[in-house]
């Protein structure tokens, strides 16, 4: 697919981390930029986590500078959600294996297959650069014993497909996908893309459980509100949730 206009492009071989290198890129790359590296040596997911990277998987960030307060350029996280499905489809065909798990990750046939993180800094309701993370496994998939216990099985594109892709030409399929998006979220706002994402929900309309730092929640996953925070109904009416790890 073409590269999208307007976007820079940084290869590396390795490094500690693609969402550091990003932000340490900021002053000197125009924005908005990609960068990828075949290699990273202090990769992470949500809360921190290590995130477990074997060799021929997908690590990049894109490094934006958003106009919205921090509160609405965060549901970019969903705009990546849907930008990794459409490259998914591009590069493999199929459409009916994946799909979308609030707040970050891509399913395929039930099994986490990509991950998504937003780092940025944000001071009177503005918002400095904001950088976001996507890990895919594309070769190979991490261990049960790197995951959480009880999280979503980590899966890989080729061992569900049989497809070799290389991150390259992920990153061009993705650049391309992410481009309209983000052309749509900042024109139209949050609203045609929620519509989008909640398509492609998985368990909408089933029982599952979110964990938050102070409690665990267990309701039927109803929707996702207009500011991208999830809505469970459970015994005691609807319940709101904004952040959490959700566990099927």
């Amino acid at each position: 697919m073409p590269w999208p206009d307007g976007y820079g492009r940084v290869i590396l071989h390795e490094a500690e981390s693609t969402l550091d290198e990003a932000q340490q890129r900021a002053g000197t790359e125009p924005v908005p930029f990609w960068v990828l590296a075949h290699r990273q040596t202090a990769a992470r997911g949500r809360r921190g986590r290590a995130w477990a990277m074997p060799e021929g998987n997908f690590a990049a960030s894109l490094l934006l500078q958003p106009k919205e307060p921090p509160g609405v350029a965060a549901l970019r996280s969903f705009v990546m959600a849907l930008a990794l499905h459409r490259a998914f489809v591009e590069v493999c065909g199929r459409a009916d294996l994946f799909a979308l798990k609030w707040p970050n990750d891509v399913l395929l046939r039930g099994g986490k297959v990509a991950g998504i993180l937003l780092e940025g800094s944000g001071q009177g309701g503005a918002m400095g650069p904001l950088a976001i993370g996507v890990g895919v496994n594309l070769k190979a998939a991490p261990g049960a014993n790197d995951v959480e216990a009880g999280a979503v099985r980590p899966v890989s594109l080729r061992g569900e497909t049989g497809l070799t892709v290389a991150p390259e030409a992920f990153l061009d399929a993705l650049a391309s996908a992410y481009a309209p998006l983000e052309q749509q979220f900042t024109t139209h706002g949050f609203a045609p893309i929620r519509t989008a994402w909640m398509a492609l929900a998985a368990r909408l309309g089933e029982r599952i459980v979110a964990r938050t730092g102070r409690d665990e929640v267990a309701g039927t996953f109803e929707d996702v509100d207009a500011d991208g925070s999830l809505v469970l109904r459970t015994p005691e009416g609807a319940r709101t949730i904004a952040a959490a790890d959700v566990f099927f």
